[in-house]
């Protein structure tokens, strides 16, 4: 069975795979399948749905479908979101129900994501948004969610993130994937699904589930219904809010009574704080806000309790482990159950390498010719005398690094100007001019710190890729390659001292900011809306004082206290962190 057999347009049985996969250099690594999945082959032709199975088992072998089909699955998901409301109310009496944080295009994620939550068919999903970005399979991500929705419209829920715009797709990677795996016809198509995916979800009456986080312009959630949702989202206002504001970095020990401040990490929307969320909780009668859109190095995050209540106000969960391939964070999910809040934790699972930026490999060895031709420029170059190139670099030791040493920059040089100055008349040599020695001096220390520069590519692609990855643009920092695998090393590494989490979090924190064009700036501070008896509607008025607590952050065993005169029906919480 050879690879043009594997690549003729049927699929392979399980035996001609292996054999297949045995003419790669590593036998233990299949290659992708080329044959794309047809019409026939995803949809059975009796419920007219798509085969969840053959897809996860085609994608999880990176196999691909037909354009056409694809675009089918995501129109005929869209048709389904379109309907939903903007706000998506989901009843939990007795079945369990699955809440998901960012996922970010790690798709093999994704598939160890819903083994560890349960089969969709017998368990309820609710999905915060950011399926694409960053990672190098959004796609897939994309396609086995909508094939998900069609099978399961009822009880599988998908929210809007931040990421599923035009803006943040064209800035980050999932429309360079689209061109790469389809079309600029298919990144439309999906486009417009994005356009019609609900905002918030109600669950059980209780829980506010969100994107970002609250609004200043959201007081109660007829507000929400309010928004015209199918659209770009804009640089402010309330849509903006739900799904780009962050909770203050002292949520709950604020010094502050202001509700909601400028969020200057993000450049655009507001940082909320904890008086905000309880008056917005209390207001609505609600028991608390989950929400994702931040990185968790433990998958989760629950924050100070609701005096009224006893419960966590705010809860952030985030679903994609070892995020970027460089966080090393977990992820986790929350399994509501009767009054239950599980937590689920999970690790990262191994997934095929993609080039950064979905480059060939032409491009990708582009290093390793441009290292041999600076080489060879080396030696035409070498010309001037041992002296000026020995003070040129005193006290510099090597001034290219390992492996393109000055002592081999000399010898190349040694033998080529021998070679020259046998066969140059002595008269020659007499006029040649000082200033023409130290223009040729200057190419050849020039091209040595080229030969530098392709040597650290060629050697350290994988710390070049992870560094890219982390920068905006993927443009590395000024003077990371100039100064070799250390500089590299000390770039990824941050500041020392620091966990490898928060090193991360720190490099990363650049491609929080909402890109360019720059957005309209909110006001430095919105002050808090009163409690809503007092309050006309759409109006804001001042705090009312919440009594401060001794402790904040996470927890891990939580009891809640709901007052008798409350409408909140009970609710008990244990973290179970069952880590996969």
């Amino acid at each position: 069975m050879g690879s043009d057999e594997a690549r003729s347009g049927h699929p392979v049985t399980a035996m001609q795979w292996k054999n297949y996969s045995m003419e790669r250099v590593v036998k233990t690594l299949p290659m992708p399948l080329a044959y794309r999945l047809q019409t026939a082959d995803v949809y059975d032709p009796v419920t007219n749905k798509p085969r969840l199975q053959a897809i996860l088992d085609h994608m999880s072998k990176e196999g691909r479908l037909e354009e056409d089909v694809a675009i089918r699955i995501v129109q005929e998901a869209t048709v389904i979101f379109r309907k939903e409301p903007n706000v998506v109310e989901i009843t939990a009496p007795t079945s369990t129900i699955s809440v998901c944080g960012d996922v970010h295009g790690q798709f093999f994620d994704l598939v160890k994501l819903f083994e560890v939550g349960g089969n969709p068919d017998t368990q309820r999903y609710l999905f915060l948004g950011d399926y694409v970005d960053r990672g190098y399979f959004a796609v897939e991500c994309v396609l086995y969610l909508a094939a998900q929705k069609i099978h399961h419209p009822n009880t599988l829920y998908m929210l809007r993130g931040n990421h599923e715009c035009r803006h943040l797709t064209e800035h980050f990677t999932f429309r360079a994937e689209c061109l790469c795996k389809f079309s600029e016809n298919f990144f439309n198509i999906c486009m417009e699904m994005f356009d019609t995916l609900p905002l918030v979800a109600l669950l059980n009456g209780q829980f506010f589930c969100v994107h970002g986080g609250i609004s200043p312009e959201v007081q109660t959630l007829s507000d929400v219904q309010k928004i015209d949702r199918f659209r770009e989202p804009p640089a402010h206002g309330p849509l903006c809010d739900l799904l780009w504001s962050d909770p203050n970095s002292e949520f709950g020990n604020e010094k502050t009574n202001d509700f909601f401040v400028h969020n200057a990490t993000r450049g655009c929307s507001y940082y909320f704080t904890y008086p905000a969320v309880c008056d917005f909780l209390n207001r609505n009668n609600l028991l608390s806000v989950i929400r994702a859109h931040e990185v968790q190095d433990m998958g989760y995050k629950m924050y100070k309790e609701n005096k009224s209540t006893g419960f966590p106000a705010l809860i952030t969960v985030f679903s994609a482990p070892n995020y970027l391939d460089v966080y090393q964070n977990k992820a986790a999910i929350l399994k509501y159950e009767q009054g239950k809040m599980n937590i689920r934790q999970f690790k990262n699972q191994d997934h095929p390498y993609w080039l950064p930026n979905f480059m060939d490999v032409f491009v990708w060895s582009f290093p390793f010719v441009v290292e041999k031709v600076t080489d060879l420029l080396l030696c035409l170059l070498s010309v001037c005398s041992d002296d000026e190139l020995q003070e040129e670099v005193q006290h510099r030791g090597s001034v290219v690094g390992e492996g393109v040493s000055y002592n081999r920059v000399m010898n190349e040089y040694k033998v080529v100007k021998d070679k020259i100055e046998s066969e140059r008349p002595l008269r020659a040599q007499a006029q040649l001019s000082q200033e023409r020695r130290q223009v040729l001096k200057t190419k050849i220390l020039t091209f040595a710190r080229l030969a530098r520069l392709f040597e650290v590519l060629r050697v350290e692609q994988e710390n070049v890729s992870k560094l890219k990855a982390l920068s905006p643009n993927g443009v590395l920092p000024v003077g990371a390659l100039a100064g070799g695998k250390e500089t590299l090393l000390q770039a990824l590494n941050g500041v020392p001292g620091v966990k490898s989490f928060k090193q991360a979090k720190a490099l990363d924190r650049v491609n929080e900011r909402m890109p360019s064009p720059t957005p309209v700036k909110a006001s430095a501070s919105v002050k808090p809306a009163a409690p809503a008896a007092a309050t006309p509607s759409g109006t804001l008025g001042r705090a009312t004082s919440m009594p401060p607590t001794s402790s904040g952050g996470s927890r891990t065993d939580i009891k809640n206290e709901t007052p008798s005169n409350s409408r909140i029906p009970p609710v008990k919480t244990a973290v179970a962190a069952a880590q996969r």
